[in-house]
């Protein structure tokens, strides 16, 4: 039986935790709302709308994407940390609008990429690319 002391003890090691766990998860929502903010303003679109036009377009079918609720696929590149990498398909500076033009067309910066031109518009490729850069 474990005495009174030994259960008060326990009662505010378990307090101290949750309550760490409850800050943790508000710096994160507050980091999550920055990056979402950075992104939206980097590239002029809406991460909301984002993972409806890429199950529209199929692009999970070749990349793993997280937050897509559809299964990732392995003939691409993971788009998880896209925001922090140099080059985009490994041919052209990573920057918003590459981004969003690759998305677009990526054959205008590799002609022999197997990533096809799949008909997604300028305005839902901002949304696209506001989605990937905030996946930090």
């Amino acid at each position: 039986m474990l005495s009174r002391h030994t259960k008060i003890a326990m009662s505010l090691i378990v307090a101290v935790a949750a309550g760490a766990l409850a800050a943790g998860a508000a710096i994160y929502a507050v980091h999550q709302a920055k990056q979402t903010r950075r992104a939206m303003a980097m590239t002029g679109g809406d991460p909301k709308e984002a993972v409806k036009i890429i199950t529209r377009y199929g692009c999970a079918a070749c990349h793993e994407i997280p937050g897509a609720e559809v299964p990732g696929g392995q003939a691409a590149a993971p788009l998880a940390g896209i925001g922090q990498r140099l080059y985009l398909g490994g041919a052209v500076a990573n920057t918003p609008e590459n981004l969003i033009s690759w998305i677009v067309n990526p054959k205008q910066f590799d002609p022999r990429t197997a990533m096809p031109v799949t008909g997604i518009s300028q305005r839902e490729a901002r949304d696209v690319a506001a989605y990937l850069y905030r996946l930090r």
